[in-house]
């Protein structure tokens, strides 16, 4: 379970929890695990009209409508090919229901508060205010992303349930 304490400047700081990880290009992500509901292969969702090139539509998730939103159409990644590593990640984020699709799910680290840094003020495609920290494991490096900011930012098109 990640923790988030509120430090006194107000920045979220990042201490010790479990985290699945996954890629998005050549870069890997870590996300709370309990955030996640569900791994599936991806399947093709059905399309809505004017919704962002990044929301790839809709499934039906056992009599639930879940939105897909294709996290390397929207961090702006050089390619989305879709083979039989893409993989959804269904995620439970409050009182919604949410589909991501990733290149690939790797596995689900510990990790210990030595061992998540501040992320670095520089620009990017994900609003730094949804990246918690970076995890450092030896020779990997993890981007941690707090997924319900990040799903819940205007820009993502996705209606507050």
């Amino acid at each position: 379970m990640a923790a988030v304490l509120e430090q006194s400047d107000g920045a979220n700081a990042t201490v010790a929890g479990e985290y699945l990880t996954f890629r998005l290009g050549q870069e890997e992500y870590g996300i709370d695990i309990l955030k996640v509901q569900e791994i599936r292969g991806y399947e093709q969702p059905t399309r809505i009209a004017h919704a962002p090139s990044f929301l790839k539509g809709v499934v039906n998730l056992r009599g639930t409508i879940v939105p897909i939103v294709d996290m390397r159409l929207k961090f702006n990644c050089s390619q989305a090919e879709y083979n039989s590593f893409t993989v959804v990640i269904i995620l439970h984020l409050r009182a919604r229901i949410v589909g991501i699709v990733v290149d690939s799910v790797s596995d689900v680290l510990q990790l210990q508060s030595d061992q998540i840094r501040p992320a670095p003020e520089v620009e990017t495609s994900v609003d730094a205010n949804c990246i918690v920290g970076l995890g450092a494991l030896s020779e990997r490096m993890l981007i941690l992303l707090d997924i319900e900011r990040l799903m819940s930012g205007v820009d993502m098109g996705l209606v507050a349930a």
